[in-house]
């Protein structure tokens, strides 16, 4: 019988459900047809969390119980998430997971959490585009594209991005006729009423306002939050 191998998605107060249901999804598929991988959700405590919908949701187990996990995946999300920049419990989590990990994952703004964790440093990475422009205070190059894999860490853009960052992780760990089986089993085959996203017409006013939103909210008077927010205004 193979190695059992832990796809451990991190859950903290306030993340964006889609961020780590998105890609839980997929990964929890991939079972079904290479049986050595199980996903679980992991935090500190087995408590029901707020998320930025009306649902709680619950993780099935403690980062004591899954020290060293297989592969991690961190979801991001707005005030909430940049709170957990400072969360020293979690941060001392990925630190710990991450020398054994591949890869360390993230989507959306959970980039910034591995930042926080020191785990971008020297590396491309990308996550929502309202708060790209904040990677490089983590010491990351920032680079707009659906997903970035760096060596051992992996990111993805926002929210809905993880499904596809999730289908690439699923490839590579299980081959692309087993991404693509799991790609039909949950029917994803996006087709957008409005069509796909123009980048080059993105509202930057709006997304800089909701980025030093999220900061002020999440951070509040910390230094960390004047130096993000800095960079979210100046575009680097």
């Amino acid at each position: 019988m193979p190695t059992e191998k832990t796809i451990a998605f991190v859950l903290y107060p306030g993340c964006t459900i889609l961020d780590i249901v998105g890609p839980l999804q997929v990964l929890s598929t991939l079972p079904a047809f290479r049986p050595e991988y199980r996903a679980v959700v992991v935090a500190e405590r087995l408590e029901p969390f707020e998320t930025d919908t009306p649902l709680q949701v619950r993780a099935s187990h403690t980062f004591a119980d899954v020290p060293a996990p297989d592969v991690v995946v961190v979801p991001g999300g707005g005030g909430p998430t940049l709170r957990a920049l400072t969360d020293e419990t979690l941060l001392a989590y990925l630190r710990g997971a991450a020398p054994e990990a591949r890869p360390t994952a993230s989507v959306c703004t959970g980039a910034l959490i591995l930042g926080a964790a020191g785990l971008l440093s020297g590396r491309r990475a990308t996550t929502h585009w309202a708060m790209l422009d904040a990677l490089p205070e983590f010491g990351a190059t920032p680079v707009r594209e659906r997903w970035v894999s760096d060596g051992p860490v992996l990111t993805a853009a926002g929210v809905a991005a993880g499904i596809d960052m999730a289908l690439h992780l699923t490839q590579e760990l299980a081959g692309e006729e087993v991404a693509r089986s799991v790609q039909y089993f949950i029917e994803y085959d996006p087709e957008p009423p409005l069509g796909g996203l123009d980048w080059d017409k993105a509202p930057r006013a709006l997304g800089v306002m909701a980025g030093e939103r999220w900061v002020r909210d999440g951070l509040g008077e910390h230094p960390l939050a004047e130096r993000l927010v800095t960079r979210l205004k100046s575009g680097s």
